[in-house]
């Protein structure tokens, strides 16, 4: 008995793949679904291959598109915001004082890439301070960042 699917067959295995994603969320089956629908394309232009050879290349695209993924895009799309991260993940940052302390408000300073979900923070600092001065965060006390003047 010799199984000979059609082409569409493997672009709706495919899409039932990419579809069953959105309930898995794990973004993995995503690529086998992608190897399907690529070997329908190609069934539909070379038809008469060989079932083994379907598979075998099934197989070999999900792979390929896996290691793609996990290994060169994936790295790229991470999440710089840093929100969610303890406190070691911020010290040693570098920002720029927008608002020098008050007697009853504190200062406040910019990131150029948004620390721990916010690009402007509260700061305590026991230097003294002028509009402009670059600052580096030592410490995080509850929503304040404890920072001491850059060059210090």
């Amino acid at each position: 008995m010799d199984i000979q699917p059609l082409w569409w067959y493997w672009i709706a295995f495919g899409m039932v793949l990419v579809l069953a994603e959105i309930f898995l969320a794990s973004f993995t089956i995503f690529w086998f679904g992608l190897a399907a629908i690529v070997v329908g394309l190609l069934l539909w232009v070379a038809p008469g291959v060989a079932l083994s050879w379907q598979l075998l290349g099934w197989a070999l695209f999900s792979i390929a598109f896996a290691i793609l993924w996990f290994r060169y895009f994936k790295p790229t799309m991470r999440d710089r915001t840093k929100a969610g991260i303890s406190k070691e993940a911020v010290q040693g940052e570098t920002g720029l004082v927008i608002r020098l302390a008050q007697e009853n408000q504190r200062g406040l300073v910019r990131f150029s890439m948004p620390l721990l979900g916010d690009d402007e923070w509260e700061f305590f600092c026991s230097d003294t301070l002028s509009l402009g001065d670059r600052v580096i965060v030592v410490d995080v006390s509850g929503n304040t960042l404890v920072v001491s003047k850059k060059g210090n």
